[in-house]
């Protein structure tokens, strides 16, 4: 095989995959979100998520493509582990549908209806249609209708072009003897797993295999292990789509990988050892890229089949192989409080959706708390938990919202709404905290990138404003989660006092910018973990009135919040004081000499 049949198979698997992708691409895009929305809604049995994921994989032409928007369901929370299996089997299932679509390549004729029906006629009228589409049309749905046409037709002459490239190796005697050391069972799934897990696709393995087969070097022993490895070598895109996921994002990572584990092990051995008995007479026929199609369709139907009655068994080996930690069960405890049968007893949906709102908040402080102490010692791991907390923070409002719209259509009294009404605006206000909790990690990573440091000075004003943050924060959870109206009504004077705060010490510095003592680099991060620290104590503030105004019948609102400015609540006065001393910006000398 010289340099130029090697440029030509190369050239042709270039082809292959890009007119796939391209393909794959359109037809998602054509889609629109359809296809999330079918996944996410149409699951709930096993058999219907298996026929929905082959048809949505047969689709968009990629189990793996199905598998990853599958696994961010999961990970996100609207979809559950046990869900996701049958869509998984499906799309192994579906993923052979490209076998089938890549035998058109190899309709050949010389005139009449063959001629027709060759891969030239049909690969040029499918992609002077779709260039039509693609630069004529205005809409983009057209657009995207061609970019599938011409996808189809690239990869139809990849196909051909690798077929041409590797058509003159079947009169070579020792390409032959090659493929002939992997109709060893073992040699044949080791090549197939690493030539998958390269290509990233099994569907592009499966048509370089067809693609070789014209060569009529490839017999049923070579191609079977080969089309078995080739199904555990497609879950490594997959697993590198769950790095960074939640447990339940990596689990369903997982089970794809396991799906085709399971089902190469069991028909390997099942296989082999029936074959060792009786000999199979069709293992030395040669195999064409129809055969190979059929074989890939067969292999993946039966394994599906055998693992199917196992669905329940596979959910609890995966749980099992990726353990939940003690807080995850903290957190699952609080999404388990808000059962459905509760919602026809409002009094006791109420106080369940309390509970989790409780939890809620607690992560909310939590998370603020970790990106806090980021600025100080800056870790990558921690920079990560912040960002999985945050999805967690958000799955909190989506199951509490729903959990309290819900509740909303029930019959309740006049207190009873109120309170669903102000828990409802609550969860935002702690969510909203989630977020402040994600900026301030940007932040802190933006100073480690860029390698910024603040004066002392800054970093001692930072530290006493952090303080006043965090006091914050432990007042309102413990106002909420214990209905403390004592400790509500201190929220307040602390938030106006990290107002001043904020104010005073941006005054500050843009004085050192001024002097010179900062550059304008460390303004701007400055400046956006001031306005960070302020919004979270706003948000604070929100639920200690909301708090005040639930338990309080006569309580005024907006009397209390009048104080602010006319300063003759003694109560209100009283705790700013105690604050105002508490954290003390004018203190750096003396912190500076205990550092010394």
């Amino acid at each position: 095989m010289g340099i130029t049949s090697i440029l030509a198979l190369l050239s042709g698997v270039a082809l292959f995959l890009f007119g796939m992708s391209l393909m794959g691409d359109g037809l998602k895009k054509a889609a629109g979100e359809k296809l999330e929305l079918i996944l996410y809604k149409l699951t709930s049995t096993p058999i219907k998520g298996v026929l929905l994921g082959a048809a949505v994989t047969a689709v968009i032409q990629s189990s793996s493509a199905t598998t990853v928007m599958v696994v961010g369901f999961v990970n996100s929370g609207m979809m559950k582990v046990a869900q996701a299996i049958g869509i998984i089997m499906g799309a192994n299932i579906g993923t052979s549908i490209t076998g089938w679509i890549l035998c058109l390549s190899y309709i050949e004729g010389s005139n009449g209806i063959a001629q027709l029906l060759s891969t030239a006629t049909i690969s040029a009228v499918v992609s002077i249609i779709g260039i039509l589409f693609k630069t004529v049309s205005k809409k983009s749905t057209y657009k995207n209708v061609g970019d599938i046409m011409l996808g189809f037709s690239i990869l139809m002459v990849g196909m051909q072009s690798m077929s041409g490239a590797v058509s003159p190796l079947k009169e070579n005697e020792h390409f032959v003897n090659m493929l002939t050391m992997f109709s060893n069972p073992i040699m044949g799934i080791l090549v197939g797993i690493l030539f998958t897990a390269v290509l990233q696709s099994a569907s592009a393995s499966i048509g370089i295999l067809q693609a070789l087969s014209v060569t009529g070097a490839i017999s049923f022993a070579t191609a079977f292990p080969i089309t078995m490895g080739i199904g555990v070598g497609a879950a490594c895109p997959v697993l590198l789509s769950s790095i960074g996921t939640n447990k339940n994002g990596k689990r369903t990572a997982l089970i794809y990988l396991m799906n085709d584990l399971f089902g190469m092990l069991f028909w390997s051995i099942a296989f082999y050892v029936v074959h060792a008995i009786v000999r199979f007479e069709f293992m030395d026929i040669t195999m064409t890229p129809i055969t190979i199609a059929m074989l890939n369709t067969v292999f993946r139907l039966a394994t599906v089949m055998i693992l199917f009655p196992f669905i329940k068994w596979i959910e609890k080996l995966v749980f099992v192989l990726v353990k939940d930690s003690a807080e995850d069960r903290e957190d699952q405890a609080d999404f388990d409080l808000l059962e459905e049968r509760f919602l026809n007893y409002p009094a006791l949906a109420i106080g369940q959706s309390h509970t989790a709102a409780s939890g809620m908040v607690k992560k909310a402080r939590k998370n603020i708390q970790r990106a806090i102490s980021l600025f100080e010692d800056y870790a990558d791991e921690r920079y990560n938990k912040v960002q999985e907390k945050e999805n967690l923070i958000d799955k909190y409002e989506d199951k509490l919202g729903s959990y309290l719209m819900q509740l909303t259509g029930r019959d309740m009294t006049e207190n009873q709404s109120k309170q669903v009404s102000i828990l409802l605006h609550t969860i935002s206000d702690f969510e909203r905290l989630g977020d402040h909790a994600v900026n301030l990690s940007k932040s802190a990573n933006e100073l480690h990138e860029k390698k910024i440091g603040f004066s002392d000075e800054a970093v001692y004003e930072l530290g006493v404003l952090s303080g006043a943050v965090k006091e914050i924060l432990d007042l309102t959870v413990k106002s909420f989660s214990d209905d403390d109206i004592y400790t509500a009504l201190r929220v307040e004077p602390l938030r106006e006092l990290i107002n001043v705060l904020c104010n005073e010490l941006k005054s500050r510095h843009i004085t050192r910018l001024k002097n010179g003592k900062c550059e304008m680099k460390q303004g701007f991060a400055f400046n956006n973990i001031l306005t960070d620290f302020e919004r979270i104590g706003a948000h604070c503030s929100n639920v200690a009135l909301a708090l005040l105004e639930v338990e309080a019948e006569d309580f005024d609102t907006h009397e209390y919040q009048k104080s602010i400015r006319e300063t003759n609540n003694e109560l209100y006065t009283s705790f700013y004081e105690d604050y105002e001393e508490q954290f003390n910006i004018n203190k750096f000398k003396k912190w500076r000499k205990s550092k010394q």
